[in-house]
C-alpha cells in the first residue's frame, strides 16, 4: 500500500530558455510541466511510464487544455497539483493547478484526458487486465475525491 501523505508535491523552475524577449514563460510550456508533473506523481506512485510501458500498457493523451491566470517569470518556482477528477480502469482524468510557490497565486489551471491502451493499440480495462495498477490508480483517484 502506498502511503499518499508522503508524495511530494511537483515543482519548477522557469528556465530562461522557457521564456519570451519579455521574461515571461511560453504559453506551450505549461502543457509541458503537466506532463512534467503528471509523469512524477505516476513515478511516485510506483506506476511511472517507464514501468507501464515495461507491463505493456500505453497511456496515450486524449485531450489537454489550459487557461491562463497570470504570467510566470524567468527564475519563478512553480507547484504543479494535480487531482484525478475521473478514473473508471479505461480512462483517467486529471486537473492540474500550476501555482507560484511563494506567493500560492494560481498562475495557470488545465486538465488532461488519457485512455489505456496495449502493445497493438487497442483499449485495454486495467481493472480486467492489470488489477494491481487498477489497485493503486483506485487509491490515487479515492484520494483526489476526498
Amino acid at each position: 500500500m502506498i502511503n499518499l501523505k508522503e508524495i511530494k508535491p511537483y515543482q519548477h523552475q522557469v528556465q530562461y530558455y522557457e521564456t519570451d524577449q519579455m521574461g515571461i514563460a511560453h504559453h506551450s510550456n505549461y502543457i509541458r510541466w503537466f506532463e512534467e508533473a503528471r509523469s512524477y506523481i505516476l513515478t511516485q506512485i510506483g506506476m511511472g511510464y517507464e514501468k507501464m510501458e515495461e507491463m505493456g500498457i500505453i497511456s496515450p493523451v486524449l485531450s489537454v487544455s489550459a487557461k491562463y491566470k497570470t504570467m510566470t517569470h524567468y527564475y519563478d518556482i512553480v507547484n504543479v497539483d494535480l487531482e484525478v477528477t475521473k478514473y473508471n480502469g479505461i480512462k483517467l482524468s486529471i486537473k492540474y493547478t500550476i501555482s507560484d510557490s511563494k506567493t500560492g497565486e494560481v498562475r495557470c489551471v488545465g486538465t488532461s484526458d488519457h485512455c489505456f491502451l496495449d502493445r497493438e493499440g487497442k483499449p485495454m480495462s486495467l481493472k480486467r487486465s492489470y488489477p494491481e495498477v487498477d489497485a493503486i490508480l483506485e487509491q490515487f483517484n479515492e484520494k483526489s475525491s476526498k
